[in-house]
C-alpha cells in the first residue's frame, strides 16, 4: 500500500486505516452495527443548530470530544475532535447549514417527514 501513488503513503495512516478496520468489526460486533454505535451519541436524532454566519460553526463540540475519546478507547487513531464533528456533519448527524440557507429547510423539513 505504501507503493499506491493513488493513496496517502504515510505508513502512520496506512497501519491506523488497519486498526480502524479491525476496531471498527469489533463496534459492529458489540453494537449490532456502527450505525447504532455512532447514532447513540446524539440519541438517534440529529442536532439541529441555528447559526447565522459560517464563522459561527464550531470546529469541534462536546460531543465531538466524547466520541472521539470513546474511539480512541476503543483502539481507534486518526479519530480527533474535529476529525468527528466533521464527520457528524458529513453524515448528517448535526444540521450546521446555516439557517439562510435552503439546504437549512431542506433538512429540517426531512427530519420532520420522518
Amino acid at each position: 500500500m505504501l507503493q499506491d501513488v493513488g493513496i496517502v503513503r504515510n505508513r502512520l495512516k496506512v497501519q491506523g486505516a488497519v486498526k480502524n478496520a479491525r476496531a471498527f468489526l469489533k463496534v459492529q460486533e458489540e453494537f449490532g452495527s456502527f450505525d447504532r454505535y455512532i447514532w447513540s451519541f446524539v440519541n438517534g436524532k440529529p442536532l439541529v443548530n441555528k447559526f447565522k454566519a459560517h464563522q459561527d460553526l464550531p470546529a469541534r463540540t462536546e460531543i465531538s470530544d466524547q466520541i472521539s475519546k470513546d474511539l480512541k478507547k476503543r483502539g481507534f487513531t486518526f479519530v480527533g475532535s474535529t476529525i468527528m464533528y466533521a464527520f457528524m456533519q458529513a453524515v448528517g448527524m448535526v444540521n450546521d447549514h446555516v439557517t439562510e440557507c435552503f439546504c437549512y429547510r431542506r433538512c429540517q423539513k426531512e427530519r420532520r417527514d420522518q
